[in-house]
């Protein structure tokens, strides 16, 4: 019998109100993978990684997290087995990095919340992965953007989890923190066989990293498969409604992609279709 997959989710339907926002969206993703969400704003990216942390329920349609549906497990197991960094992270300036942290130990501690030595060695451990360890005792006003994207992550690594969910951990970064961001996310997915999945907007990060690509088109899915199936020409012409130029990078042969500027659009060698591979 082979393992059991750490995500399953079959004809997902997830709306707020009267608006649908996922609609009949079904994928899997086995344990130790890196899955990159892609897809233009207002696609359902968001929505489907709320849905997946159990924030979120389904309308209709089912979601597996290591072999249970989601509707069994209770909000602390669910921390136990599932950490969320949000877009958007609610954070006090008044809390140092090490007290950051250990906030993510909580769905860990009795009742009284209080530290325990075994909650100190996995914080400092999951300091030490990131490395914010020299971090540990300054205030998160202090923090760069990229220092503070660390700590987040560490928060989620102290939860122990075995799925760590992203939403767009890169989109305030430099281009420098956008790759240390990356290769910690890379490294920590692979030394721990941590599955990660993350929304991304840079269609080349996702190429880069993503061991599979799933590509969401008005709550719909428009793609899941390896990088070199779903970063098409084809694909994301129809996704993003603009123009693409879809080659293959010097790094793995992995595709890259090329915004076209308006003013080369006259060009004949775009408007016959040969920008793609």
């Amino acid at each position: 019998m082979g393992s059991v997959d750490a995500v399953r989710v079959d004809e997902l339907c997830v709306g707020y109100d009267q608006t649908r926002v996922l609609e009949s969206v079904s994928f899997f993703v086995p344990r130790g993978e890196l899955l990159v969400v892609i897809g233009p704003n207002g696609s359902g990216k968001s929505t489907l990684l709320k849905t997946l942390a159990g924030i979120l329920r389904p309308q209709s349609g089912q979601v597996e997290i290591l072999g249970r549906d989601i509707s069994t497990r209770s909000r602390r197991e669910m921390a136990r087995k599932v950490a969320l960094v949000p877009q958007q992270a609610s954070v006090a300036a008044s809390y140092t990095v090490l007290e950051t942290v250990l906030m993510g130990r909580y769905p860990h501690q009795g009742l009284l919340g209080l530290d325990s030595a075994r909650d100190m060695q996995v914080a400092r451990e999951a300091m030490h992965a990131t490395s914010i360890e020299h971090l540990q005792h300054r205030s998160l006003v202090q923090l760069s953007g990229g220092e503070l994207q660390r700590v987040l992550i560490a928060r989620a690594l102290c939860q122990e989890p075995e799925i760590m969910l992203l939403d767009e951990p890169t989109s305030s970064l430099d281009l420098a923190h956008q790759v240390r961001v990356m290769d910690l996310l890379e490294e920590l997915h692979s030394r721990h066989e941590l599955t990660v999945i993350m929304v991304a907007h840079d269609l080349n990060l996702a190429s880069l990293y993503g061991e599979r690509i799933l590509l969401l088109r008005e709550g719909t899915l428009a793609g899941h498969g390896p990088p070199r199936d779903v970063l098409t020409f084809e694909n994301l012409e129809t996704v993003f409604g603009c123009v693409l130029l879809v080659d293959e990078s010097s790094l793995d042969n992995l595709p890259r992609i090329t915004v076209i500027p308006g003013r080369y659009l006259d060009q004949d060698v775009l408007r016959s279709g040969q920008a793609g591979f």
